[in-house]
């Protein structure tokens, strides 16, 4: 099987430029930070502390997670409720942030995520992809752009889905969520020592596909 992992900051753009890549290369996408977004609001609505490991980790058996294809789109559900827009908000993204610098977190999803990628060609996005979960990928892609880029492109995908944002909390928000997944104990966002580096900060999203296409081409070919 292929697997190709991208990781980097939020609001890169790694989820909606791997899930246009898997569509064109015929793979299967997994959205790993989906579903610690999906732990985290679970955690947010059962009264936990997100910060807090022993509280986050009661809320674990409860956390009934799981990704299904509903007229072509990829959702995400928590039992049979589908929280593919909840777990898109601000809050959201930072109780996926806290969870997962939690181990019981991270090993509640590790087998998942492996088990899915020994079984599909697929891409796989996230912050600790080709570090932690798919270490021996064929190939690694590190995606990022300069924060104020990505809080704009936040701010917009925010408003877009009709959503109450300011640009300066979402600037801040983002700049905290990159000093927490950059500094956090266990498996911090940084680039793999074998992964490419794309920027896309003066890219628009056709540029940076083709981009990351044009990497994947060169390596498999």
């Amino acid at each position: 099987m292929i697997n190709i992992a991208i990781d980097g900051p939020a609001g890169a753009g790694k989820s909606t430029i791997a899930r246009m890549l898997a569509a064109d290369l015929g793979y299967l996408y997994v959205d790993t930070g989906a579903l610690y977004r999906a732990i985290g609001v679970n955690a947010m609505r059962r009264g936990a502390d997100t910060k807090n490991a022993e509280q986050v980790a009661e809320t674990l058996p409860s956390a009934d997670v799981s990704m299904r294809f509903v007229d072509g789109e990829q959702r995400v559900f928590l039992g049979e409720e589908d929280v593919s827009l909840a777990i898109r908000t601000p809050e959201a993204s930072m109780a996926a942030s806290n969870v997962s610098a939690i181990p019981a977190v991270r090993d509640f999803l590790l087998d998942l995520q492996r088990s899915i990628a020994a079984q599909n060609n697929c891409i796989m996005d996230g912050r600790d992809i080709g570090t932690v979960i798919l270490p021996d990928a064929q190939i690694k892609i590190f995606l990022t752009a300069a924060v104020e880029v990505r809080a704009k492109r936040r701010y917009d995908e925010l408003l877009g889905k009709g959503m109450q944002a300011e640009y300066a909390d979402v600037l801040a928000e983002m700049i905290q969520r990159d000093e927490q997944d950059m500094n956090r104990a266990i498996a911090p966002l940084k680039q793999a020592e074998d992964a490419v580096l794309v920027d896309t900060s003066e890219l628009d999203l056709e540029q940076s596909i083709d981009a990351i296409k044009r990497i994947v081409e060169e390596k498999v070919s």
